[in-house]
């Protein structure tokens, strides 16, 4: 069983894939943007770290949402729904928690198939 670490730093890897599964660390915005815009931002960076590892969001099996504030929720869905492919919304769940600075508005998790 092969285990693949990506980008693999001191502290995390932003992609691990296992037995087919590929697992993206959290992903976040840029400071000081909108709610809009730092999803915006994550999304983008969840193409690209899916499309490097052999995926597309279309393969994406669960989405985990972290908010500083849920009075966000309607904000950062418009991004999402916006992104997701009609018919291939992944099981998702959202919820308001700290993040890492006040600057973090928004943060992702995904987990998805591998092709």
């Amino acid at each position: 069983m092969t285990i693949q670490r990506f980008e693999t730093g001191p502290r995390m890897s932003q992609a691990v894939i296992h037995n087919g599964t590929i697992y993206l660390a959290g992903q976040v915005g840029t400071p000081g943007e909108s709610v809009a815009e730092q999803t915006a931002t994550i999304l983008a960076k969840v193409d690209k770290l899916l499309a490097d590892h052999g995926s597309h969001k279309s393969k994406i099996l669960q989405a985990t949402i972290w908010m500083a504030s849920m009075d966000d929720f309607a904000e950062m869905n418009a991004v999402w729904d916006a992104w997701v492919e009609p018919g291939e919304a992944p099981t998702r769940a959202a919820g308001e928690s700290k993040l890492a600075t006040p600057d973090y508005l928004v943060e992702v998790i995904i987990v998805a198939a591998a092709d």
